[in-house]
């Protein structure tokens, strides 16, 4: 008896479960961060698997000229974009990024961080 309640109460989660949006979990270099000396690359992890064809980070000076390469996925499980960054010179940049998860939301975001202040 105790199973037909638990069936139909794991079907009720599950939906809720398939709702969710891919959300920018933690970056390196941190969110509002600043490193000592500049990174070779940008790592963004997701709180949901990304479909890496549609998902995209870029990198910006203050000048607004693109400092990184093509983002790319890099993790089994699919919750990271890593971006190559060109040599940073000390300063503030803005990432813009943009990813489309599994289950076919889209998100975007934004934030900074400074290298060497």
């Amino acid at each position: 008896m105790k199973h037909i309640v638990v069936i139909p109460l794991l079907f009720l989660a599950a939906p809720i479960a398939a709702q969710a949006h891919a959300k920018l979990d933690h970056a390196n270099p941190p969110v509002g961060g600043t490193v000592a000396s500049a990174p070779r690359e940008l790592l963004l992890w997701f709180t949901e698997k990304l479909e890496p064809a549609f998902s995209t980070a870029e990198v910006r000076n203050t000048q607004g000229t693109v400092v990184s390469g093509k983002a790319q996925a890099d993790r089994s499980d699919g919750t990271e974009l890593r971006v190559p960054l060109k040599t940073l010179p000390p300063g503030t940049y803005t990432v813009r990024w943009r990813v489309l998860s599994v289950d076919t939301h889209r998100t975007q975001g934004s934030f900074s961080f400074s290298v060497g202040r």
